[in-house]
């Protein structure tokens, strides 16, 4: 980095290509150079829509493979009693004692609980893996697009970019190393149109970089705003932005 103009390390950089001493002193100077943190959030951004450009969807039957493990594997619930065997409990006469036929009523109905218990869990399992699924697709058609437009700036002491599909209709916003919010709280999207401000979702709070697919369509908005909100969000801004970053022509 002492031999090397730091303006010439954007590409490098957004490439996690610098070694450590030289990335921790080009970071120095992204805290005090717009042009370079605008330039390496911009190399980033391309470099992710080539990527996705060139990448493939995940094989269906390895997605199916992984959900029929899920439901299949059998969860034992804590402090569960082991299942005595059957020829223990019968007695010589071959009946069952009331004590034993308790027993095996409270057996029966800890495994219809366990049952219930794993079935919500391949439900759930299911769900966030089909979600995760379509998000990964939005996200990939938007950096890929032919129209896509991208704006970005400097956020929270981090730099964000927006990416933009007029013809898709929708937006990706692309987190670099933005601080953790307050303990308690999250960062939130909006989309702002005619001084109004419409959520667009949520960022992840334990990730200074991320990539996420905004909530809604772009619907004309002039705008995006980025608030410090309560875990969980809220309808409308409870603080005023941290960023605002307007809609790339």
């Amino acid at each position: 980095m002492s031999t090397t103009e730091p303006h010439l390390l954007t590409g490098a950089y957004a490439l996690d290509a610098l070694p450590g001493r030289e990335r921790a002193a080009f970071e120095r100077h992204l805290a005090s150079c717009d042009s370079c943190a605008r330039e390496a959030a911009e190399f980033a951004a391309t470099a992710a829509r080539l990527a996705s450009a060139s990448s493939g969807p995940v094989p269906s039957a390895l997605r199916g493979e992984v959900l029929r493990r899920v439901s299949a594997v059998r969860q034992v619930p804590p402090g569960a009693a082991p299942v005595a065997r059957a020829g223990r409990w019968l007695p010589r006469g071959g009946r069952l004692t009331r004590w034993a036929l308790a027993a095996c009523v409270a057996v029966a109905a800890g495994l219809g609980g366990t049952a219930a218990w794993q079935y919500e869990r391949a439900q759930d399992a299911r769900q966030q893996a089909a979600r995760a699924e379509h998000d990964a697709d939005a996200v990939a058609s938007v950096l890929a697009a032919s129209d896509a437009r991208t704006r970005s700036a400097r956020v929270a002491g981090g730099t964000g970019t927006l990416v933009v599909s007029a013809r898709r209709d929708q937006a990706v916003f692309l987190a670099s190393r933005m601080p953790e919010p307050p303990a308690g709280k999250v960062y939130q999207l909006w989309f702002a149109k005619g001084g109004a401000m419409r959520s667009a979702g949520l960022m992840s709070p334990d990730r200074a970089s991320q990539t996420v697919l905004m909530r809604g369509p772009v619907d004309g908005a002039s705008a995006i705003g980025i608030t410090v909100e309560p875990s969980g969000g809220s309808r409308q801004p409870t603080s005023e932005p941290i960023g605002l970053l307007d809609m790339p022509a």
